[in-house]
């Protein structure tokens, strides 16, 4: 099968949710035999120098640099209109040039587009290619940006991201019966789409790992250390390590919480910096190896209180048998039980009551974490959800 990819961002290297998730299912298709090419759009703020993955001697790939830096007078004029500067920051004609020229160049199968951001070239997909178009929702992003809103007290920044929300909205329903498929990642986020007046046929399939890469060493693991790893480019994320700072930093370098705070991720905001305690909290910024990171640290924390989808690295760090304490928000999507293969703590009392029992109980730490693996290997390995994924793509072809 030749299929075509469309990504919003440079999925090298594989540094945050979305590009594991990209990385991953091309790995899993091109071990299935069938012939990929890449197309991303660049951002220039995730422009990095990485070494290279081995996965692209493996497919076609072309990376198109664009600048979605949005100017104070553009973000000003755009509260004229009824369009959301959001998505439209990833409209570019130039890579829209080089998309028809590749359709018109290649016949494919199937075109997947890896979000809303690229759905603004839809049009010329359909214009130029009689492939089969399956859209995969990371996440509903409107609903994002509604809970966003929800969280925040400033009454022009509440108003300003409902604003921005309604126009997102507007859009991704506008788009719903636009494609020959969908892939969701959370049985919630189908049911919403279904709710919203999607006819096009849905099937829903988590997240998949490439187990193999997953190797925890208990001897590399510090048992009293608390960590977070995300893009902090992410505002859901932010939002959440800041609700964190917020109520437990005094509790960590001052309090009854016995522990060292790590916070690690892509774009770290400068002023995070002021959160450093000398042997206490510790700011790393982006990590050489994420895994060993993961690997060297205990408890793991997901304060999500915003966002959607299904989190990539709640897969990656139950891969990593880590004991996770997340909210029902961070977890969603994923089987999780309470107590058994993860922690839920919904409010600051509960996540105090959740760190304080963790860090007092290695044994029950390490039971989690085992069950967490079992979980992933049983739900979440790459080589059991790709050829579901090809199912849907022969159903589409029909």
């Amino acid at each position: 099968m030749r299929i075509l990819i469309l990504t919003h961002r440079a999925p090298f290297p594989q540094n945050g949710g979305y590009p594991i998730v990209v990385g991953n299912t091309i790995k899993g298709l091109v071990g299935l035999g069938h012939q990929v090419t890449l197309l991303s759009l660049n951002v220039k703020k995730h422009s990095t120098q990485y070494e290279r993955d081995i996965l692209l001697d493996q497919i076609t790939y072309t990376e198109y640099d664009i600048d979605t830096r949005v100017t104070m007078v553009e973000a000003v004029s755009n509260l004229f209109t009824k369009n959301s500067y959001n998505i439209e920051k990833y409209y570019n004609a130039g890579f829209e040039r080089l998309l028809i020229k590749n359709l018109v160049d290649h016949q494919y199968d199937i075109i997947q587009l890896e979000g809303i951001f690229v759905a603004p070239y839809l049009s010329a997909i359909r214009k130029n290619s009689k492939a089969k178009v399956i859209f995969r929702a990371h996440n509903i992003e409107h609903q994002v940006w509604e809970k966003l809103a929800q969280q925040k007290s400033d009454p022009f920044k509440k108003w300003y991201l409902h604003l921005l929300a309604k126009r997102i909205k507007n859009y991704e329903l506008s788009l719903l019966n636009s494609f020959d498929g969908i892939v969701a990642f959370t049985g919630q986020d189908k049911q919403s789409l279904i709710s919203f007046g999607a006819r096009t046929p849905i099937t829903v399939l988590p997240i998949g790992v490439d187990l193999s890469l997953y190797q925890p060493d208990f001897n590399k693991t510090d048992f009293s250390s608390v960590f977070f790893l995300g893009s902090l480019d992410w505002l859901p994320n932010r939002e959440g390590v800041e609700w964190f700072m917020d109520n437990f930093h005094k509790e960590i370098t001052d309090g009854d919480l016995k522990c060292k705070l790590y916070v690690a991720g892509h774009n770290i905001p400068e002023d995070y910096d002021d959160y450093e305690v000398l042997g206490k909290v510790f700011i790393h910024g982006e990590v050489d190896d994420a895994l060993e990171f993961v690997n060297s640290k205990a408890i793991m924390i997901v304060p999500l209180l915003s966002g959607g989808g299904m989190r990539v690295k709640i897969i990656e760090g139950m891969a990593m048998q880590k004991c996770i304490i997340s909210t029902s928000l961070g977890a969603e999507g994923i089987n999780i039980e309470h107590g058994t293969n993860i922690i839920i703590a919904n409010n600051t009392d509960e996540f105090h009551e959740a760190l304080k029992k963790c860090l007092l109980d290695e044994h029950n730490c390490r039971r989690i974490g085992e069950n967490a693996r079992k979980l992933t290997e049983e739900q979440h390995d790459v080589n059991l959800i790709t050829p579901k994924l090809i199912e849907f793509y022969e159903s589409a072809l029909k």
